[in-house]
């Protein structure tokens, strides 16, 4: 699957302001883990639909009651289409030297989290809402009173996230201009147990597969593939002997797209078939 550069395959249509854009996001299909580069730290506002998103580290999935703040970064995204035939979110990108200039004039320069984390999660109340109808008014219109206001509309929102969520939405803030990256071995070891492909890991590492394979052998002295095999299939070995679960409820979870596989694998490591759990 190709990467897709965002925002610039949306610059083809309408430039970037002074570190600042708008833009609407509709799609009438469903579109699971694409890949994608993401240069300026972004606002998605969705609407209509529902988002996941994969980072280094962790997920998050969202529905139209709630939007993301997105530090800017490789991430796989999946956005699926609900009860209505459309998928729609409002996106809009800020550079990080406004981003900056807006920290510098507002807040205090406070030390982020130690843990920091790649997303800020918004629910959505009236305000928001009044200001998502207030962008789509701007959007419609090319003129230079239409660029500063958007100068303007981009404080109004960092101003009123700041006053709903305070400290915790300050710290997120000054968290996006951090230039620490997550280890290799933080990003491979945080995957252990989600579903992703070797392909989809070695994306939020920000290398090639084979690049990635290289370096994993270097780090574990041990294919990526038989590794993370292991670690799963003595994963749901645990989860299975607690009781709880069958392996049919598992198998998806363990990175298997189906009971047959899952099944061969888990009986080649353990000798036993997973239906012999107890």
């Amino acid at each position: 699957m190709p990467i897709e550069n965002i925002p610039e395959i949306y610059i083809k249509e309408k430039e970037v302001n002074e570190g600042l854009l708008v833009y609407d996001f509709k799609m009438t299909n469903d579109v699971v883990k694409s890949k994608v580069n993401l240069s300026m730290n972004m606002f998605s506002f969705l609407q209509v639909g529902k988002k996941q998103v994969h980072f280094a580290d962790t997920s998050i999935a969202v529905n139209s009651k709630q939007s993301l703040l997105l530090k800017k970064g490789n991430w796989l995204w999946t956005e699926l289409l609900e009860t209505e035939a459309i998928y729609y979110c409002k996106l809009f990108f800020f550079s990080e030297e406004k981003l900056i200039e807006f920290l510098k004039k507002h807040t205090k320069n406070v030390q982020p989290y130690t843990n920091e984390v790649a997303y800020f999660v918004i629910e959505n109340d009236d305000y928001i809402v009044a200001f998502l109808n207030s962008l789509s008014i701007l959007n419609s219109d090319t003129s230079n009173y239409s660029a500063n206001l958007l100068k303007i509309k981009f404080e109004e929102i960092m101003l009123y996230l700041l006053a709903k969520y305070e400290q915790a939405f300050e710290f997120y803030l000054h968290s996006l201009i951090s230039k620490e990256v997550s280890p290799f071995k933080n990003v491979v070891e945080s995957n252990v147990l989600s579903n992703l492909k070797l392909e989809e890991i070695a994306f939020l590492c920000n290398m090639s597969l084979s690049t990635f394979k290289r370096h994993f052998m270097l780090e574990y002295n041990e294919a990526p593939g038989k590794w993370l095999q292991d670690k799963r299939l003595q994963r749901a070995k645990d989860i299975l002997q607690e009781g709880q679960l069958k392996p049919s409820d598992i198998y998806l979870d363990m990175g298997y797209n189906n009971l047959s596989n899952f099944s061969i694998a888990f009986k080649n490591k353990f000798g036993i078939s997973p239906k012999e759990i107890h």
